[in-house]
């Protein structure tokens, strides 16, 4: 594709004209345990879309615009306000995005209040800033299945060798009943046509090797291999304050919107990072049911579905802190496709500075989407990071 060959080239170009690097976070005030720190993330990209037998389309946004800040008053205490002005949408001037409030004074554990990830799926658990794809897979993404930010309660405990961690968390949790996603968001960004429920989830992780963040990229190519294994699930159940699209024999009034009833899921993951290879590799099982039992449409049969998701991605840095080639594999079943839909992705990341500032390159062709034979399309993500 031409304007595929023009994306490459943008890439190079806006790398070259990048500023210098910067750090991430700026304390701007401190006076013995009190301090104030500053910061954001700025991601400007560009998304090609080319569907086999349509037409090509192509956008430049901001994907994430997200400033925060981060202070504490208080010994032991901490709070951070995070949001997002690239993700205005409808009524929703900004999106909320971390606002909680968390208390350290535990050894090995910390107690964390408010709007917040929960403890499940490791791609989703590793920030946007550090993935080595510009777009996250199906394991990561919250319109399939992945719980999206609670408002809540979350403990996060590890052993005194740091090689075993584990992390608990409840709290409400919202749900758009879109019938072609299982769509999680937090309570604190809602449209009014919103599930609302009590989600709960666990998980625990074993490091055999020492503590491995979970940072995507092996950047400077460390002499070592550590690893992570990681076994998670969750729970959320609808409390029935806001079944829009169910009438009050509890059937369902549109053919593509279905309120949910109830969710679980489960994964198994696993994440290697050493000699410059970085690679993760995740399972989900997530099963859905509607509140009208005989509903079908999209993801859902007689009013259930089990999503099954598997992804692979991974990384080989060929210039130490510079230049990666990345690749990554995923597939995504459910009761109500006829065909599973997968995607292969190939990319280069460029570093200026590590995760700071970068600039990304993914090229993606998916087959089958939304799990309809013969619906196929390539896409092409370049992404300029900057953060501070």
């Amino acid at each position: 594709m031409i304007r595929m060959r023009w994306a490459a080239l943008a890439a190079g170009c806006a790398l070259l004209c990048l500023a210098a690097p910067a750090r991430a976070g700026i304390e701007v005030y401190r006076d013995g345990d009190k301090y104030v720190e500053i910061g954001g993330r700025i991601q400007l990209q560009y998304h090609l879309v080319d569907p086999d037998g349509g037409d090509e389309t192509d956008e430049i946004f901001f994907r994430r615009l997200r400033p925060y800040i981060e202070g504490s008053v208080i010994k032991d205490w901490e709070g951070k306000i995070q949001f997002d002005v690239g993700k205005a949408e409808g009524d929703n001037e900004l999106a909320v995005k971390d606002a909680y409030f968390r208390y350290t004074g535990y050894d090995h554990l910390t107690v964390t209040v408010g709007n917040q990830k929960p403890p499940f799926s490791r791609e989703f658990l590793t920030s946007s800033k550090e993935q080595e794809l510009v777009e996250r897979t199906f394991v990561g993404d919250h319109n399939y299945g992945a719980p999206d930010r609670m408002a809540g309660v979350r403990l996060d405990g590890k052993s005194a060798s740091k090689t075993f961690h584990w992390a608990a968390s409840f709290g409400a949790a919202s749900v758009d009943p879109d019938a072609k996603k299982l769509d999680f968001d937090s309570p604190i960004n809602t449209n009014d046509d919103f599930n609302e429920g009590w989600l709960a989830v666990g998980r625990v992780e074993l490091h055999p090797f020492g503590e491995m963040k979970s940072s995507q990229g092996d950047l400077a190519r460390s002499s070592a291999f550590k690893m992570s294994l990681a076994a998670a699930a969750f729970t959320w159940s609808n409390d029935d304050d806001n079944n829009t699209y169910t009438d009050a024999t509890g059937a369902s009034t549109s053919s593509s919107k279905a309120d949910l009833d109830s969710a679980t899921g489960w994964e198994l993951s696993a994440g290697v990072r050493g000699h410059g290879l970085s690679a993760d590799l995740q399972y989900q099982t997530i099963d859905g049911d509607t509140v009208d039992g005989g509903f079908t449409g999209g993801l859902f049969v007689h009013g259930t579905t089990s999503i099954e998701q598997l992804a692979f991605e991974g990384g080989y840095m060929v210039i130490p802190e510079r230049l990666e080639v990345v690749a990554g594999w995923e597939s995504q079943d459910a009761d109500g496709y006829a065909d599973a839909w997968t995607r292969k992705s190939l990319g280069l990341n460029y570093f200026l500075h590590g995760h700071k500032l970068k600039g990304q390159l993914t090229y993606r062709q998916g087959e089958n989407l939304d799990g309809r034979p013969g619906l196929d399309a390539d896409e092409v993500f370049l992404q300029l990071q900057y953060v501070f």
